[in-house]
């Protein structure tokens, strides 16, 4: 485990952490006016390579060699100067730190960190992270990078779980979700919507499946996937062609899909790798989905079609009901789906760099 000190005095700034990946929807924006919740798990840290945070620079700005250096293979609006490697922590595995009140950017309903970073470290004053809880952001602390520095404690971090041990876990994430908005009582202020996380996570995964496309129709196995991509895929991709079949991968799934042209299949959530298959290297292409997405549809939750009575026999599920379903269709999040789609160098190709320039368009027709 490790703890974050202040680069300047030493001061412990956290509880001891364990890292895992990034999340998907770690820079998410959902919705207006909406609350969400804490995006890391207490006790935990994730970095992300990439610079985030002010100061911004538009896209006229960014020689395209400088933006192609940087990963980025089509325009976007602005891409960020700041500092690579930002930490992210929860709220309440801070320590030692004081908000900075002449830094406290946001809209309406919280802080954005837009003005900077806006915590300090309250031994020495130097700034160290941005406290983020703004209307339809998920909350979280981000730690600077050139202000803090890692340290080890209690010995070598923890070994990551194997796959088999995430199977068994079976820690999967709920495609609906209770979101909680800003209005006041006595209207109810909580309404039950498509998890944010999965909308990330297809919006990231559609991108590269639009990659391993080739142009072509794609199709994915019937259920929960068909739900939440077959949509898109229609609208984006051209009709005709034999479609390249797209099928769920992983461990614990059987191996009957050798002429799968696609496999959707999960990333560790410690470490952040993607699941390859034992033996000879794959031929399809791999879709990243977050393990908990994954396995949700890999392995689907039963329901019992009709409640039971009595004693609960075995084999017999408890009959919890449902959460409660959405009343409109499934839609990607635009935003992780671009962040995604321009970072793939498939991007270049003329019939996917005018999806990438006509995302727009698509968003007003309902698409994302």
């Amino acid at each position: 485990m490790f703890v974050f000190v202040c680069a300047g005095c030493g001061a412990e700034l956290t509880t001891p952490l364990s890292r895992v990946a990034l999340p998907a929807h770690a820079h998410q924006k959902y919705g207006n006016g909406l609350q969400l919740p804490v995006l890391m798990e207490a006790g935990t840290f994730a970095v992300d390579p990439e610079p985030w945070g002010p100061p911004w620079r538009r896209w006229e700005e960014i020689h395209p060699d400088e933006a192609v250096a940087r990963g980025v293979h089509a325009p976007v609006f602005a891409l960020s100067d700041g500092a690579p490697e930002s930490i992210v922590i929860a709220p309440g595995d801070a320590r030692g730190t004081r908000l900075v009140p002449e830094r406290a950017g946001g809209y309406c309903c919280g802080l954005d960190g837009t003005d900077g970073p806006n915590m300090a470290c309250e031994a020495c004053g130097l700034p160290v992270a941005s406290r983020i809880d703004d209307c339809s952001l998920w909350q979280a602390v981000w730690l600077a990078p050139d202000a803090v520095r890692r340290r080890l404690v209690d010995g070598a971090d923890s070994e990551p779980r194997s796959w088999a041990e995430l199977l068994e876990e079976g820690k999967d994430t709920p495609p609906f979700a209770p979101i909680t908005t800003w209005r006041s009582r006595p209207r109810p202020n909580q309404f039950w919507s498509w998890n944010p996380q999965w909308e990330a996570a297809v919006g990231r995964a559609l991108a590269h499946l639009l990659a391993a496309s080739q142009g072509q129709p794609v199709t994915v196995p019937d259920g929960l996937s068909n739900e939440v991509f077959q949509r898109a895929l229609d609208a984006l991709l051209p009709a005709g062609p034999p479609p390249r079949r797209a099928v769920l991968a992983g461990p614990g799934r059987p191996a009957d899909d050798a002429d799968a042209d696609i496999v959707l299949v999960p990333t560790h959530p410690q470490t952040g790798e993607t699941w390859t298959p034992p033996g000879p290297a794959p031929t399809a292409y791999p879709v990243p989905l977050p393990f908990g997405v994954w396995l949700r549809l890999a392995f689907p939750e039963p329901h019992l079609p009709v409640p039971a009575s009595g004693g609960m026999p075995d084999g017999v599920l408890r009959d919890d009901p449902p959460a409660p379903r959405p009343r409109y269709v499934f839609r990607p999040d635009p935003g992780a789906f671009q962040h995604a789609l321009v970072r793939l160098s498939a991007v270049r190709s003329p019939w996917l760099r005018e999806i990438s320039e006509d995302f727009t368009r698509h968003v007003r027709a309902g698409i994302f």
